[in-house]
């Protein structure tokens, strides 16, 4: 017999959609799949918390999120 253990509870609906809003939106504005992860799921001094931790927790911390991926769109990119 196999024992399953339940880690976490799965997300509400509103955590998941804007755990999928923030991942969609991250990765079209920042350039692909890998600046993207690495972005939402490092730490940001200035949020206080990974991304996507934060801006899954609740409207106004998608919106915060939401914000500085946005503003990252508009920086030249270094060469």
């Amino acid at each position: 017999m196999r024992y399953f253990r339940r880690y976490r509870s799965p997300l509400s609906l509103d955590h998941a959609r804007r755990q999928g809003d923030i991942s969609q939106l991250a990765y079209l504005v920042m350039g692909g799949r890998d600046p993207a992860v690495a972005f939402l799921n490092g730490e940001n001094a200035a949020l206080g918390g990974r991304p996507l931790g934060i801006a899954t927790a609740s409207s106004e911390g998608y919106v915060q999120v939401a914000e500085i991926i946005r503003s990252r769109a508009s920086l030249p990119e270094s060469t």
